[in-house]
């Protein structure tokens, strides 16, 4: 059957360069230090400046490519406002550098600056006890476990420039005057609570963030700052949500991979996939398993030490929706670990 995703932009910007999507909207892309190696960050055009949606990782590489930016693409206009998507590291570690360097304003929701501003506060030397409890609760194999224990903790302020304390709210149905166009907001949750996607209503353009992305499923983590959380569920929710605002001419803008349209399609496959996910995994919990145990089932391949923490955290994701809805049990092991089986 004919892929029902296309691709109108087939090659991405190279570093330092911009795409024209659309009259005055630049997609630019960032280089990120892991498997998953760039994020999209975009430029939209309001005459007398720029606005600036997502700004990649902050280092010292980040703030060169920038400036760079600034004075090619960007044409030396100045940037007046950041707009951030959600508070995960790649998309708002330079909004901080934007707002004391530059001057602009940033928007974003109240969760994701919240967050964002708490984390880049909250700097470890030594792993929480708490965060070892959960690693440990999530069955973690012990080779993993030690290597990472040994280790100084990732920090969010790593790669996060500290954030002034002003910000400019956005919310459910806000419009936005941005680039020539007005944009409506909706909310997305689950890969990120109060996820900003932005709905043109003057054209089909779609920025989308980490919502939805074409060629990839954005990661449902559990941590151990909210270990009962639900991020299945919620992910659920927002994507039946926002299904019945989908159209085939809408051109989706996404925080990674390649912009693309049909997204009636990707919105059902995003939907899909997790269900058929949630269906694997309570088969193969005819026996205890661990969280640790259920990659398998739910990723349908090997998962390699770079990838082991994300998944580990996503697999306690789906464990969580199984249990809220009923469909598992758990009981504790001698050593602290949550042994999860189907509900017969």
């Amino acid at each position: 059957m004919k892929n029902p995703l296309h691709f109108p932009f087939p090659e991405p910007p190279a570093e330092g360069a911009a795409t024209e999507i659309a009259p005055g909207v630049l997609w630019m892309r960032l280089p990120l230090p892991m498997k998953l190696d760039h994020v999209n960050v975009y430029a939209l055009d309001d005459g007398d400046g720029w606005t600036i949606i997502d700004t990649g990782f902050h280092s010292k590489r980040g703030r060169a490519l920038w400036e760079s930016l600034l004075a090619g693409p960007l044409a030396g206009k100045p940037v007046k406002r950041v707009l951030v998507t959600h508070h995960h590291p790649d998309h708002v570690g330079m909004a901080g550098w934007f707002q004391s360097r530059h001057g602009v304003e940033l928007w974003t929701s109240r969760t994701a600056w919240l967050f964002a501003r708490m984390l880049t506060l909250d700097v470890q030397e030594e792993w929480p006890a708490e965060t070892l409890a959960f690693y440990r609760a999530a069955g973690m194999d012990k080779a993993f476990y030690d290597k990472r224990r040994a280790e100084r903790p990732f920090n969010f302020a790593d790669v996060v420039a500290p954030m002034p304390l002003g910000f400019h709210r956005i919310k459910q149905d806000d419009i936005l005057d941005i680039g020539g166009r007005r944009w409506v907001v909706h909310m997305g949750n689950g890969h990120a609570p109060e996820h900003v996607t932005l709905w043109s209503l003057d054209d089909d353009l779609v920025i989308s963030g980490d919502q939805i992305i074409a060629s990839i499923s954005s990661n449902l983590g559990v941590y151990a700052t909210e270990p009962g959380a639900d991020p299945v569920g919620d992910w659920l929710e927002s994507c039946e949500r926002l299904s019945h605002l989908a159209s085939a001419r809408h051109l989706v803008l996404p925080g990674h991979k390649l912009p693309f349209t049909g997204l009636p399609h990707r919105m059902r496959q995003l939907i899909d996939n997790h269900y058929s996910a949630l269906e694997r995994l309570r088969g193969f919990l005819d026996s205890p398993k661990t969280a640790a145990e259920c990659f398998q089932p739910l990723f349908k391949r090997r998962i390699g030490d770079g990838e082991y923490g994300l998944a580990l955290v996503e697999s306690v994701g789906h464990l969580n929706h199984l249990l809220k809805i009923g469909d598992v049990t758990r009981e504790r092991r001698a050593d602290g670990a949550w042994l999860w089986r189907a509900v017969e």
